[in-house]
């Protein structure tokens, strides 16, 4: 998924003020530090969702018959090969 500098960046402040309105979270940090902490990690997420979509896409690709996009037949075999990919990753997917 693609998201724009702007919308990843107003991510990563909700995160950060969301958790300083959080009395159980004491930060050892700046707010700041903890917001350019947020979007790193929301960044190396997002990117991690798009290699593992371009494997479960990959896959299907590879198939000797072709398996148009939109199709249920697509659809069925991005959810199992997107789901692998993450359990390689030892994660629970859902997608």
């Amino acid at each position: 998924m693609r998201i724009s500098r702007d919308k990843l960046n107003k991510l990563a402040h909700t995160v950060a003020d969301t958790l300083a309105e959080i009395d159980e979270v004491e930060f050892h940090e700046d707010r700041n530090t903890i917001r350019q902490e947020a979007r790193k990690i929301l960044e190396q997420l997002l990117s991690e969702e798009a290699r593992i979509d371009a494997a479960a896409r990959a896959k299907i690709s590879s198939q000797r018959k072709i398996i148009l996009e939109g199709t249920q037949e697509w659809e069925i075999l991005y959810r199992k090969y997107y789901n692998e990919e993450v359990r390689k990753l030892g994660v629970d997917g859902g997608k």
